[in-house]
């Protein structure tokens, strides 16, 4: 059996004391999540939840999203976290295009639920999500699931416009957990602190669930607020997090961290953007006894697939790290050839915790490989000693507050209004948020567009952080000889002009 909930039992009945989850006020230890988990697995089969059914989640952080996502995986079910940030037409894309059977939502976000039967969480189930049904009966013996089974299906953003549906597998998580074990060197005394949003790989994989496998604990907190964080880390004397830049920085920012006590923490992971050699140092001096981890990874691969050795942050300053264990790198030009050390290309990996491919879309699986290389989009170059550096995005994402964000998604939407003939969304460096969105079009003869009416346009259309925050309007969008529109061009230009 390789569900979720098999390190959940095993711990229940090797070290029952042991705490397992901090919500609030509400501590679990490892016999009373088994017992939690088995009774919430018989809340969702008595909705008629069954093996290889999907379950989307559009919840914020609680005990609940913990405690459903085991009792899901222990039916031999599919979890479908889904970013509660985005906008009602996109959640309901993503139900309909899953074929979700059931959706747990949060009573907050029930306006963004669309028509899937749903299951409501109140404040109250938040801390156990048996309450939804107290006479619920049990489900002890969890389903015969295989490596193969898919364990969740992540929704992530795409170049046409549309997310797509990346496959996970129990292989694919499993040995991503190993490698996190193994590299972070995890353990039973390790309690990590979860406070990125849980539809999101960094919060739920980075090191994440890999905790559940050693006997740790986790720390929950519903929404990052940065005093609280370090509160959390004084309190429970946390050994480790995962962060977005952005939250990292907002840590550091605070003019009276110094007051908690934060020797406990020993690593934090993060990534996502190159470090500047200051944020090291000021995070040396914020956490003296623990070190910061640059990493890279991708939701196709449960994140995770680089990580920073110990030691080497400012001799690679700019790098992610390199390859873990069972992860395989190598850049590629547009055909396919491997490209030497220090040339740029197309970053591809290979190895068992990368998926096999997208939900219902066997056309873009096809495009996503070289042979059984997955194709990152993503441009960058190996050194000498293996190291990675990031250099461009190919897929011309934009990253906001740890959020990727595709440009293509945005611009579908601006091309609804009327008064837009052309449109091209870019990032620009942002000192809060890492990059900012902006929309650079060119407008109809006679036609005018304020931000303000542009952000009333997207509201609903896309998730709130996906909104430009800057307009540009020029008289043409620079482009090459084919007619693509030069983005890398208008970053460079827009950056100078409009510095942050």
């Amino acid at each position: 059996m390789v569900t979720l909930s098999a390190s959940i039992e095993h711990w229940a009945h090797s070290t029952p004391d042991q705490l397992a989850i901090r919500y609030g006020d509400t501590r679990i230890n490892y016999a009373d999540l088994f017992k939690r988990v088995c009774h919430v697995a018989g809340v969702l089969a008595g909705q008629g939840v069954g093996r290889g059914d999907i379950v989307a989640l559009l919840m914020k952080n609680s005990a609940a999203f913990v405690e459903l996502t085991l009792a899901i995986s222990h039916l031999g079910a599919v979890v479908l976290p889904v970013n509660y940030r985005l906008g009602k037409d996109e959640v309901e894309y993503i139900l309909h295009h899953s074929g979700a059977k059931l959706l747990c939502v949060d009573q907050s976000l029930e306006a963004n639920a669309g028509s899937t039967p749903r299951l409501v969480i109140t404040p109250a189930h938040e801390h156990d999500a048996g309450l939804l049904d107290k006479a619920a009966a049990p489900v002890q013996e969890p389903a015969p699931v295989t490596s193969a089974d898919m364990f969740r299906l992540m929704y992530t953003s795409g170049t046409t416009g549309l997310p797509k549906g990346v496959r996970h597998s129990y292989e694919n998580f499993y040995w991503k957990t190993l490698d996190h074990i193994s590299e972070l060197q995890l353990s039973a005394a390790d309690r990590l602190l979860v406070v990125g949003p849980l539809y999101h790989v960094g919060a739920f994989d980075l090191p994440g669930f890999a905790l559940f496998e050693v006997g740790g604990s986790l720390t929950i907190l519903r929404d990052f607020d940065a005093n609280d964080a370090l509160q959390a880390i004084q309190d429970d004397r946390l050994t480790g997090a995962w962060l977005a830049p952005i939250m990292l920085n907002r840590l550091l920012a605070l003019p009276d961290s110094q007051r908690y006590e934060r020797s406990s923490l020993k690593w934090v992971v993060g990534g996502g953007e190159r470090t500047p050699a200051q944020r090291i140092e000021a995070f040396g001096s914020l956490f003296p006894e623990g070190r910061y981890v640059d990493a890279y990874g991708l939701t196709e691969t449960c994140s995770g697939d680089t990580m920073m050795q110990a030691g080497r942050e400012i001799e690679k300053i700019g790098s992610a790290g390199r390859a873990l264990s069972h992860v395989r790198i190598q850049i590629r030009d547009g055909e396919g050839h491997v490209q030497p050390d220090g040339q740029v290309g197309e970053i591809c990996l290979w190895g068992p915790k990368v998926t096999r491919g997208y939900w219902k879309d066997e056309q873009r699986t096809e495009d996503s490989f070289f042979d059984d290389w997955f194709r990152s989009g993503d441009m960058g170059y190996l050194d000498e000693d293996g190291f990675l550096f990031l250099v461009d995005r190919k897929k011309d994402m934009v990253i906001s507050g740890g959020e990727n964000i595709a440009s293509s998604e945005v611009e579908r939407v601006l091309y609804q209004l009327p008064d837009i003939e052309e449109a091209a969304v870019i990032g620009l460096p942002d000192a809060k948020w890492g990059e900012r969105v902006v929309a650079v079009t060119v407008l109809r003869e006679g036609a005018t567009l304020t931000l303000d009416a542009l952000q009333e346009h997207c509201r609903g259309k896309i998730g709130g952080f996906k909104i430009p925050r800057q307009l540009v309007v020029l008289e043409a969008l620079p482009r090459n000889p084919s007619g693509k529109v030069l983005k890398r061009v208008l970053r460079d230009e827009l950056a100078a002009q409009h510095p942050d």
